[in-house]
C-alpha cells in the first residue's frame, strides 16, 4: 500500500462563509461518526504564510477527525472558493491531561525535511509547556476551487499544537509565540503557519 493510500487521524478546517456549502458541511460533520470534535474558530495567518494562501478566510469550522480518507470524500461535494486545510497527523508527539477546554490550535512548519532528531527535541520542549495538551507531526493538504499561485513548500513538515486554557485568546497567543521563540533559541527552526482561536465548541 502506498503512502497516499494510508489513512490518518488529524484536524481539518473549512471556511465558514454562511453559504449553502458551509452550512451543509457543518451539518454533515455534526452527524458524522468520523468527527470527534467540532469547533467554530477564528483563523489568523502568519506574515510568512499569507502569500501562499491568498484565499484565506476569517472564520472556520475546525474538526478533529479519525479517518482522513473520509475527509477527502467530504471535499468532493463541499469544496469552496476559500481554502480548506487538512492536517494529517502521522506521529503523535505526546498527549497529556490538562484542565480547561481547548482554547487554541497553533500550526507550525519546519524548514528542514524529515529531521527526526530536531523533531524529538521540539517535542521535548513542547512537552514541558504546561498549557500544551497535545502535539503532533504530519502533513498538510489543501482544497480550494481557486488554485493558489504559489505552492507551499513545507507541507510535509507540519507541527500542530493544541492548547487548553481558561485565559483569553490574546494571552494564549502570546504564550504560543513565547513557546516558538524558546524553540528557535535552541537553534531549531519552527515557523508559525496559522493559529485558530476557538470561539465555540459545536460537537
Amino acid at each position: 500500500m502506498s503512502e497516499l493510500e494510508l489513512s490518518y487521524s488529524g484536524y481539518v478546517c473549512a471556511p465558514y462563509l454562511h453559504s449553502h456549502e458551509s452550512i451543509s458541511l457543518k451539518e454533515t460533520w455534526m452527524k458524522s461518526k468520523n468527527i470527534e470534535n467540532l469547533f467554530f474558530v477564528t483563523g489568523t495567518f502568519s506574515t510568512e504564510s499569507k502569500p501562499y494562501f491568498e484565499y484565506a478566510a476569517n472564520h472556520y469550522l475546525l474538526a478533529k477527525f479519525k479517518d482522513s480518507s473520509k475527509i477527502s470524500k467530504d471535499f468532493l461535494t463541499h469544496n469552496q472558493e476559500k481554502t480548506s486545510f487538512v492536517f494529517n497527523i502521522r506521529d503523535d508527539l505526546f498527549q497529556k491531561f490538562i484542565l480547561g477546554e481547548t482554547k487554541f490550535v497553533s500550526v507550525y512548519y519546519m524548514e528542514e525535511n524529515d529531521d527526526t532528531e530536531d523533531l524529538h527535541e521540539i517535542a521535548d520542549l513542547l512537552l514541558k509547556r504546561n498549557m500544551i495538551g497535545k502535539a503532533g507531526f504530519g502533513n498538510m493538504t489543501t482544497y480550494c476551487t481557486n488554485p493558489s499561485k504559489f505552492l507551499f513548500p513545507y507541507s510535509e513538515n507540519i507541527v500542530l499544537v493544541e492548547v487548553n486554557s481558561e485565559k483569553s485568546h490574546q494571552s494564549v497567543k502570546k504564550y504560543c509565540d513565547q513557546t516558538r521563540r524558546e524553540v528557535n533559541r535552541k537553534g531549531l527552526k519552527m515557523t508559525n503557519l496559522m493559529n485558530f482561536s476557538v470561539l465555540e465548541q459545536l460537537k
